[in-house]
């Protein structure tokens, strides 16, 4: 309805191409269920892309999409082809978290939430980045600002080595002194309170 109000008729009307879409076109890189080159779902919306996860999530509750949402969907999907991830910050209760697991649903990837605390330490991130990395599954560390300023430098120095890898399409890297396998499907989300 809103797009007939709006009077979108060609394909590159920015209402049509902001919504979130799924096209069959060939792949630009390896997925988890298909090879570069080949034809897959790809979900697409703006001008960024991301290959469809095919992983089974069940007949799940889907949350509301809101202008809001719309926004973060854009956004977080633009980061994950640049092989970054996405960040929302807001008040307790306000969905950050059910946004980045509901794309996740919308891609069929699932997303791991660990709920963070100030207990953890940059051994404890590490390892889970490493089984992100090397699986290619997506990660959301909730209320992310939870952990120590000190835990944080040495994490951000993980996650830099691992956007280094995945900028150069590196199939191993070395991580924390081992040398592990990289999944370029992977995503990393943090979600903070103020």
């Amino acid at each position: 309805e809103m797009m007939y109000d709006a009077k979108v008729e060609v394909p590159s009307d920015f209402l049509w191409v902001s919504q979130l879409r799924y096209a069959w076109d060939p792949s630009w890189k390896d997925g988890q269920a298909v090879e570069k080159g080949q034809h897959t779902l790809v979900c697409k919306i703006v001008n960024a892309k991301a290959l469809y996860g095919y992983e089974y999530l069940g007949n799940t509750m889907r949350l509301v999409i809101t202008p809001l949402t719309d926004r973060c969907y854009r956004t977080m999907i633009g980061a994950i082809e640049l092989l970054y991830g996405g960040a929302p910050e807001g008040p307790a209760g306000t969905g950050k978290t059910e946004t980045v697991k509901d794309l996740g649903k919308n891609l069929a990837k699932y997303v791991v939430v660990m709920n963070c605390s100030d207990g953890m330490d940059y051994k404890s991130c590490g390892r889970i980045f490493s089984g992100l990395v090397q699986s290619g599954s997506w990660g959301c560390f909730d209320e992310f600002n939870r952990i120590k300023i000190e835990v944080i430098s040495v994490v951000a120095m993980q996650v830099l080595s691992i956007v280094k890898a995945l900028a150069a399409d590196a199939k191993e890297f070395d991580f924390m002194g081992q040398i592990i396998s990289c999944d370029k499907n992977m995503g990393m989300f943090i979600t903070m309170n103020p």
